[in-house]
């Protein structure tokens, strides 16, 4: 493969969704950590279950409808005020240790970079400001654009209209398994941070590198330039 842009998923992969946790066990003693997993699951679900059905809603309407059931779910009184305070840690999710150093290096060697996300614009626009990331990060493809989500191919797409690009000069990097599978399909190059040792998804591909974290994805970049 011949690398010449990189594309990056932003939650789960440069921002740390579940760090929500934290805020989460402020307002629910004790519920932190479960109510988080279980809202990021219930999260994604929705974005398939509106793809399929051609019933799309921006991306922080299904992640508040999440929450909403996620509290009901566990009983939870989620009142306005918490659920002001735990949709706002969307604009201030932390980066991965070692994500900006990552960029820097992949930026100066000449990489073109993107990201990619389900998120619509005003949430991505938000976080990587807020990350300080405006420089590094200058294209942000929302699916928001085309009305689906991940994993609908039209949402890759967005990838190789911006750099006018065959998938295969792409490099698409997720902390998703999902994601990665479905960008493999699409026809990416693809990385996947598999931070938490999980095995791969039973779906029949597999990515074209992983790692424990995106230091890794240097390693790997690298490799490919030396074969080439």
């Amino acid at each position: 493969m011949t690398i010449k842009a990189i594309v990056f998923d932003a939650y789960g992969t440069l921002f740390n969704v579940y760090a929500i946790a934290s805020e989460a066990e402020r307002i629910f003693p004790h519920h932190g950590e479960a109510l988080a997993a279980m809202w990021r699951d219930k999260q994604i679900e929705y974005t398939r279950l509106r793809s399929m059905c051609s019933m799309y809603k921006p991306f922080w309407e299904v992640t508040q409808d999440a929450l909403v059931f996620c509290c009901k779910k566990m009983n939870l009184d989620l009142d306005v005020n918490a659920q002001k305070s735990l949709m706002g840690q969307y604009a201030n999710l932390p980066l991965f240790p070692e994500n900006l150093e990552v960029l820097e290096q992949l930026q100066q060697q000449g990489y073109k970079l993107a990201v990619l996300s389900n998120a619509n614009t005003e949430m991505l626009e938000g976080i990587v400001k807020s990350a300080g990331m405006e420089t590094l990060l200058p294209h942000l493809l929302s699916a928001d654009s085309v009305q689906k989500f991940k994993t609908a191919p039209e949402v890759y797409q967005l990838g190789t209209d911006l750099f006018g690009l065959p998938a295969r000069d792409i490099l698409f990097v997720s902390g998703n398994c999902w994601d990665v599978c479905g960008a493999t399909w699409f026809g990416y190059a693809s990385f996947w941070v598999n931070r938490t040792g999980s095995p791969l998804e039973e779906l029949g591909v597999a990515p074209h590198g992983q790692g424990q974290s995106l230091t890794d994805l240097l390693d790997f970049v690298a490799q490919q330039s030396d074969q080439n």
